[in-house]
């Protein structure tokens, strides 16, 4: 959380709610909940308290209290920074949202991109970038312009550089795009909301369509659930036979899209293959892999080769 979400502007609400990360944070969730409770009557426009208070609930086993709380959360932010509604729907209080809010992805990977690569690199095992970078060689292609959407810091672009004559790189998160700016291997790389139309998205404002051969996208589209938007994206991007490289979480048979309690979106085989076809790409190659861990546990994932209709 930023600073100003962590204080509730009263000195004595923000020393309650210290002591009650401490009984959180020592195995005491029941405690943890009842001190944040006496910290938002001192604050009760506090929107981040609320969203605290719900957490330690959920913790305690007290779902209807954490549900209760979350739903405060929400109405004293509607921009929905801390994700509640996700929160919600996973609590069976709210139906499934296809698409996070913007806000929440932005303030979470804000918050996160100073420890973004130790933290995924070092302690979740991730891989994706240097997977999805070995499909891409696996076409033996140069590619005049690769855009690289969700970019974050930037792990894939060193993977990918010496095969792009230019390398574009997107992110909603502005202090993922400076420490992607950091390792000067990116020719641009500016703000994009993959979650809205073509459009509005920020990837044409100043760039033409159809302008790539290769697009990726490594470990972003579990951040939007429904496709259509980001799909419809690369379309517009992606040169006749152009190159599209990209992961998802595995959901397995059966099933489009779901919200795991990680907050992040699994996606079908089916649902995205036939999202491909309908959007004119045909799929090269598919690899079913382990991407990263979550709490000590592998995650499934898939990664897809795919090239446009020429």
């Amino acid at each position: 959380m930023q600073p100003h979400q962590l204080s509730s502007g009263d000195v004595i609400a923000d020393r309650r709610a210290d002591y009650a990360r401490m009984l959180e944070e020592g195995g005491e969730p029941d405690a943890a909940a009842e001190l944040m409770e006496q910290a938002l009557e001192l604050a009760p426009a506090w929107a981040a308290g609320w969203y605290r208070l719900a957490s330690y609930c959920e913790k305690a086993g007290r779902a209807e209290a954490a549900i209760e709380a979350y739903r405060r959360a929400l109405i004293l932010d509607p921009d929905d920074i801390f994700g509640a509604s996700l929160k919600l729907a996973l609590l069976g209080d709210a139906a499934m949202p296809n698409r996070p809010p913007s806000r929440y992805v932005e303030r979470l990977f804000d918050d996160y991109a100073d420890r973004f690569d130790t933290a995924l690199v070092d302690k979740l095992d991730y891989s994706v970038p240097q997977k999805l970078a070995e499909l891409v060689a696996f076409t033996g292609r140069a590619y005049e312009c690769a855009v690289d959407l969700g970019c974050g810091t930037g792990l894939l672009g060193p993977e990918i550089r010496t095969r792009a004559g230019r390398l574009e790189g997107f992110d909603l998160s502005q202090n993922m795009l400076a420490k992607a700016g950091e390792k000067q291997v990116y020719d641009r790389l500016a703000q994009a909301d993959l979650s809205l139309s073509p459009d509005r998205s920020g990837l044409f404002d100043d760039a033409g369509r159809r302008r790539a051969d290769l697009v990726t996208a490594a470990d972003v589209l579990m951040y939007l659930g429904n496709l259509e938007s980001v799909f419809s994206i690369v379309g517009e991007l992606a040169a006749a036979g152009a190159d599209f490289a990209f992961s998802v979480e595995d959901a397995g048979v059966g099933e489009a899209f779901h919200l795991a309690p990680s907050l992040r979106y699994a996606h079908s085989e089916a649902y995205v293959s036939k999202l491909l076809s309908r959007h004119g790409f045909e799929i090269l190659k598919i690899v079913k892999t382990v991407i990263r861990k979550d709490g000590g546990k592998p995650v499934s994932g898939i990664l897809f080769l795919t090239r446009k209709a020429a």
